[in-house]
């Protein structure tokens, strides 16, 4: 312990010497060339020291906006989510104007119609479009044979009546059966559904004059279909000499595809009306 002490006390007293000397020496510049030796020894560690201390500075100021950048990301998806979802929402009230306006259209053409509008809610399981479901039933007036139709024209008629549903028989179904006449000519016929194939229109005579680009309408004879009724447009004649009748293809004003609203006709009754 003796020792430890010695030695300690000789190094303060070491340090004591060299303080002294240095505030002696130091105003007389004797001093300069240990500075100098002292200095080039630790110029390089100071370097090293001040590299290494702005590498940590830059590398936190990095870090920072780094995160603040993240941040900015997420706000800006944030506002794009947002943009989007009320793009689709003028979007989809833009459609919806457009159908109302297509629908006021028809009314006002047909002031004579009782109409009730109908949300498309189902469609034939099977996927052939043979009929589709709407939202309107019995609670709304609906009933049995009345036909169904959209501001582009004819789409069926009410087959099935439920309280809160009904049923529409499509154009396009193999069962159905429209009497319809040629725009141009007057040539009358009857409407038959195809399937995915659309509508063929038969029991035309051979002396009546059709092309392709004829208007087809609902002639009204028969009493099931009011007069006058877009039903579509000819595609094709088929002509036969040996045959008594030609039969023309007709396409549908409708797209069946993409019904999503309708029209229900409640002030004609069919005379095959079975209440």
């Amino acid at each position: 312990m003796s020792v430890l002490r010695n030695r300690s006390a000789a190094l303060l007293l070491l340090l004591l010497v060299g303080l002294v000397a240095g505030m002696i020496l130091n105003p007389t510049g004797s001093l300069q060339p240990v500075e100098d030796v002292v200095f080039n020894l630790l110029a390089p560690l100071q370097y090293s020291f001040s590299w290494v201390s702005t590498r940590i500075s830059d590398l936190t100021q990095t870090l920072r906006d780094l995160h603040s950048l993240q941040a900015q990301i997420r706000d800006l998806q944030q506002t794009v989510d947002q943009l989007m979802i009320e793009n689709v929402r003028l979007r989809e009230a833009e459609i919806e104007r457009a159908n109302l306006r297509e629908q006021l259209h028809f009314k006002l053409a047909n002031p004579t119609y009782e109409l009730l509008a109908a949300e498309v809610i189902g469609y034939d399981p099977s996927n052939l479009l043979h009929y589709l479901i709407i939202d309107r039933g019995a609670k709304d007036g609906v009933a049995t044979g009345m036909p169904v139709v959209t501001a582009r024209g004819l789409v069926g008629r009410v087959t099935s009546v439920y309280q809160h549903s009904a049923r529409v028989m499509l154009l396009t179904d193999p069962a159905s059966s429209v009497n319809a006449l040629i725009q141009s000519s007057r040539a009358t016929g009857i409407i038959q559904g195809q399937g995915r194939r659309g509508m063929i229109m038969r029991y035309i005579e051979q002396r009546e004059h059709v092309q392709a680009g004829d208007i087809v309408l609902t002639s009204g004879l028969g009493g099931n279909f009011p007069k006058r009724l877009l039903i579509g447009q000819v595609t094709a004649v088929k002509r036969n000499d040996v045959e008594m009748f030609q039969e023309v293809q007709v396409q549908s004003a409708v797209n069946f595809d993409r019904l999503e609203m309708v029209l229900v006709i409640q002030n004609f009754v069919p005379i095959d009306y079975v209440p």
